[in-house]
């Protein structure tokens, strides 16, 4: 089981490190205009455009967070004589990744002008798949003996 979870820590850090930097989505206005945002170049976009608060809390919930969260679970796995997680690791776990980047997509696309088609790009997946092992590492963490 050692040896899962640190196979798991590995692929989701990885995974979160390519979801945060690679575009999420490709979005195309007027035909004309294209956009490949990565969530950090979102971020930034929307503390250029004065939505400051806004940048602050996507950039706290979707980046550092989670980030935090993975390291706390490298700590865990990698603390021998204190196996599992403390509790109130439990409050963090239960804040969701994948819904914080879900509204600053939809934001960002609603600030887009003219007709606009968006398609997913290999971030949202990478972000996705991180979410999903980073779940699978707590569980496995919480578990082990």
């Amino acid at each position: 089981m050692r040896h899962a979870l640190a196979l798991t820590l590995f692929f989701a850090t990885l995974c979160y490190a390519l979801g945060i930097t690679l575009p999420l989505i490709h979005v195309e206005r007027l035909w004309i205009f294209n956009d490949e945002p990565s969530l950090v170049a979102m971020i930034a976009s929307l503390w250029e455009s004065e939505d400051r608060f806004l940048a602050v809390i996507v950039a706290l919930f979707s980046v550092v967070a989670p980030a935090a969260k993975l390291m706390l679970l490298h700590l865990a796995a990698s603390d021998a004589e204190r196996p599992g997680l403390p509790g109130w690791f439990r409050a963090i776990a239960n804040w969701s990744m994948l819904d914080v980047v879900l509204v600053a997509l939809v934001i960002f696309a609603a600030k887009t002008s003219g007709l606009a088609t968006a398609v997913t790009k290999p971030g949202l997946w990478f972000f996705a798949l991180s979410v999903a092992l980073t779940a699978a590492a707590s569980w496995m963490a919480g578990h082990r003996t």
